[in-house]
């Protein structure tokens, strides 16, 4: 079993800057990877930024230059670095983890395990 824990959401103004976190415990090894998703009010749930079979950053069109995904293999953790935000990135956002291993980055299917999420509020 695997837990993913959010945190680092919050109210900001446009232009401002957050950093998420998702914490993973349970059965971390092997081939475990995780990724973002966020989704909107009215809205589907949509890929934010993670990473594919090879390892190569992929990021939503909406998010790049603005928005970096890293990870720390030693924490279990893995991060988005937002930066300016805009009133349309309000959303709830979403940790996502599969231990198979890195596959289609924005496929909800391929991920086994989800976080509560974390709300991020962007003000004009």
């Amino acid at each position: 079993l695997v837990q993913l824990a959010e945190s680092g959401g919050g109210s900001v103004q446009a232009g401002g800057s957050l950093r998420l976190s998702c914490a993973a415990s349970g059965y971390t090894s092997g081939r475990f990877c995780m990724g973002w998703f966020r989704q909107a009010p009215g809205k589907e749930r949509e890929g934010v930024a993670a990473f594919d079979t090879n390892g190569t950053l992929t990021y939503a069109d909406s998010v790049k230059g603005r928005f970096t995904i890293s990870k720390d293999n030693g924490k279990n953790t893995v991060y988005l670095q937002m930066n300016s935000l805009k009133p349309e990135d309000t959303a709830l956002y979403y940790c996502a983890a599969v231990r198979h291993g890195c596959g289609l980055p924005f496929a909800e299917g391929w991920y086994d395990y989800w976080g509560q999420g974390t709300q991020v509020t962007v003000s004009s």
